[in-house]
């Protein structure tokens, strides 16, 4: 799977063009703020119909416009090429495949997978206990269509009960608690194996990345870590009841479950060096490109954004290593940065970026 063209028409701040793609490696060189993140940001819309930035899709419109469109070519692994186009207007998204209008984005995520590496991951290491669910979320949702939807439907009820205990009707809330457990009870599980799996490879790559010996492991607790069945879900939830309404909300439940990073029996960012919590937020992200490959038999596009800036280079030369393979990889570097030799071979693609333009080298 490979994008051989990406067009754009009033997105960001990148000039209306159609870039010619069709290269294992694609490498953007430039300034901050001419353009590159925003390259990959289009690329990621059109695999997921969102942003790895914006929340809101209106934040992606040139200024001055009303609108942006998305299009591109993609060749899957069996050599048939795919439209695909995405368009914002009025606030209203509309994603095309072939012609063929998408009304779910479940369909996107399972047709290009994409994986992408920024800044903002040392959040999944530092950040908030939801930021870690997201990203186990996400890695479980890449590989395994009924998670995506036990977790959909899980938080269309929680959606539901919480708005029942807001308007204080009581009588629907043991409906709410069965479909609740049901859905929770089952994520509940493939966390505990997706976390088990985990720390079979990022514990490894860490160490081998970062030339230590230093143990990083995830640990898992579940808000109903002591519940085995849906009816001890059920009763626990009703025991909570009163607490329920007075906080306004449902105070327990795989919506509250933490993953922490741990270096031996202490929290990792709490006694790791930024430099650490920045590489862990790479490993974090080879791990999940490992556990996709394992469990579909396919590689992966990544995006690379301006990821290897702090490493050395030592550590840049075992981190590409350990990327293993990729059906197509996006990199971004300022003018002077010095990439490895190894990102140029003749199936690379190299753009000058300049002010939302895109020049060949």
């Amino acid at each position: 799977m490979r994008f051989r063209s990406l067009g754009f028409r009033h997105f960001r701040n990148l000039t209306d063009s159609l870039v010619p793609v069709d290269a294992s490696k694609v490498i953007l060189v430039g300034e901050n703020g001419q353009g590159k993140t925003n390259f990959l940001e289009a690329l990621y819309v059109l695999c997921y119909g969102s942003s790895f930035k914006a929340l809101n899709t209106r934040e992606l419109i040139t200024h001055g416009e009303k609108e942006f469109t998305l299009s591109a070519v993609v060749e899957n692994d069996d050599g048939f090429q795919q439209q695909i186009s995405f368009q914002f207007s009025e606030g209203r998204r509309e994603i095309l495949i072939d012609g063929r209008e998408v009304k779910d984005r479940k369909e996107l995520i399972y047709n290009i997978p994409c994986i992408v590496f920024s800044h903002d991951d040392i959040e999944f290491i530092r950040g908030t206990p939801e930021n870690r669910r997201r990203f186990f979320d996400q890695t479980m949702s890449l590989y395994n269509p009924v998670f995506f939807d036990d977790l959909r439907r899980y938080r269309a009820v929680l959606r539901q009960r919480n708005a029942a205990i807001k308007s204080n009707l009581t009588s629907l809330i043991p409906l709410y608690d069965f479909q609740l457990a049901q859905s929770g009870l089952e994520i509940q599980r493939e966390r505990i194996k997706a976390v088990h799996e985990f720390n079979g490879i990022f514990p490894k790559l860490f160490k081998k990345v970062s030339q230590s010996e230093i143990d990083i492991h995830i640990v898992y607790r579940p808000s109903w870590g002591e519940c085995a069945t849906v009816g001890d879900i059920e009763r626990k939830l009703q025991k909570a009841l009163e607490r329920d309404f007075r906080l306004q909300t449902t105070a327990s439940g795989i919506h509250r479950d933490q993953f922490i990073v741990m270096q031996g029996s202490e929290v990792f960012s709490a006694c790791g060096s930024t430099g650490q919590l920045r590489l862990a937020s790479l490993i974090f992200r080879i791990a999940q490109v490992w556990s996709y490959r394992q469990k579909t038999q396919k590689d992966p596009i990544l995006l690379m954004d301006d990821v290897l800036l702090e490493l050395d280079v030592t550590k840049r030369g075992l981190f590409l290593n350990e990327l293993g393979g990729y059906s197509q990889a996006f990199f971004t570097f300022l003018p002077d940065e010095q990439y490895f030799t190894s990102l140029s071979d003749k199936d690379t693609l190299t753009y000058s970026v300049e002010k939302g333009g895109f020049t060949a080298l």
